[in-house]
């Protein structure tokens, strides 16, 4: 373990760890004195970090972040339930570290998301998973905050759309021929 501290202060910085003894450091903790702040860890040793853990009051871990292409940016950060199974995970699809999907997990599995797709800062995207399908996805198309257009997706395959010409969560069979709203770019 090499430790590394500020040269004004004498506090503790950085404490870089081997452990797999290769002797290149993997682990690099950075600390506030004796207090851990946030670890990086480089896990296949390639040079590059593949896990953020950040820390909070009480030394408790708060987030896990991880890069989905696997290049040391972090794109994605899951946050944990007590028992330490998933809770959610917050995703930047544009890896600018502003988020703009969420998932919810129960028991491992996603059973909905919410999407920025238009990175206007609202949700306007919605999925709900039945175990292991895809439910329903449902869209803002008016910028109203709510969603107005919906799929619902049967467990054999089929598909039928529903309206809520409203606004008020009560969703109809779609009478008329109506296009699938596609995420606004």
């Amino acid at each position: 373990m090499e430790p590394v501290y500020d040269r004004e202060t004498g506090k503790l910085t950085l404490l870089k760890y081997d452990s797999n003894g290769d002797g290149k450091p993997d682990t690099f903790s950075y600390m506030d004195g004796v207090v851990v702040v946030r670890i990086e860890i480089d896990q296949d040793g390639d040079g590059r970090i593949d896990r953020w853990e950040y820390y909070g009051a009480g030394q408790k871990l708060e987030r896990v972040g991880f890069s989905r292409a696997n290049d040391g940016k972090v794109d994605a950060w899951s946050y944990s339930n007590a028992d330490g199974s998933t809770a959610r995970i917050e995703i930047s699809s544009a890896r600018n570290g502003r988020v703009d999907r969420t998932e919810y997990y129960q028991n491992g599995t996603v059973v909905r998301a919410e999407e920025d797709t238009d990175g206007d800062g609202k949700v306007d995207k919605w999925e709900q998973y039945d175990g292991t399908h895809l439910a329903s996805v449902a869209f803002d198309t008016t910028r109203r905050g709510t969603p107005d257009r919906r799929l619902v997706y049967d467990a054999d395959g089929g598909m039928r759309i529903e309206v809520d010409p409203n606004g008020d969560g009560h969703f109809v069979a779609a009478t008329e021929p109506v296009q699938a709203s596609r995420p606004r770019n």
